[in-house]
Order: C-alpha cells, then sequence, then structure tokens
C-alpha cells in the first residue's frame, strides 16, 4: 500500500535528483523508494564463505604500514637476478 510522504530538500539536490531519475527512466518516488529501502531493509552480516574462496585463503593479512614501492623494487631485483 503506497502512502505520501512530504520532504523538503535543498532545491538543487531535488534538480539533479529529478534528471537522474529521468536519465535512469524511474521516477523520483520510485528512487527515493528503492534508496530507502535499500538502506533499511535488515542485512544478514552472517553471509557464508564459499568452499573455493575458503580453499583459496591463507589467513595471512597486509600490513597497513606496507611500503608498496619497496616491495616493487624488492621484486625487480629479484626478477633481474633470476634472469640474468
Amino acid at each position: 500500500m503506497d502512502s505520501k510522504l512530504t520532504l523538503k530538500l535543498n532545491e538543487n539536490v531535488i534538480e539533479r535528483a529529478k534528471t537522474y531519475a529521468s536519465n535512469k527512466k524511474v521516477s523520483l518516488s520510485r528512487l527515493i523508494e528503492n534508496y530507502l529501502d535499500s538502506i533499511t531493509r535488515e542485512q544478514n552480516d552472517d553471509f557464508e564463505i564459499s568452499p573455493f574462496v575458503k580453499s583459496i585463503s591463507s589467513g595471512k593479512s597486509i600490513p597497513a604500514d606496507l611500503d608498496r614501492k619497496v616491495l616493487r623494487d624488492e621484486y625487480v631485483d629479484d626478477m633481474d637476478k633470476k634472469y640474468r
């Protein structure tokens, strides 16, 4: 059952939203309804990890302070040594 809702929004936001909805070929009401539905729907945080993903998981994490440039330079040096 549909009900009416009145919102007060910034005019610029309304105009951009109307343009967006028009480009997506959906009504502004439907766009807002879908958005509100998506953010208020109960989310199940307990999702199942597929057996394949479990099989390739090492359980290791990447350190937050990892310097990718140093890592890349080390890799290039190793490849240079290997293929000399």
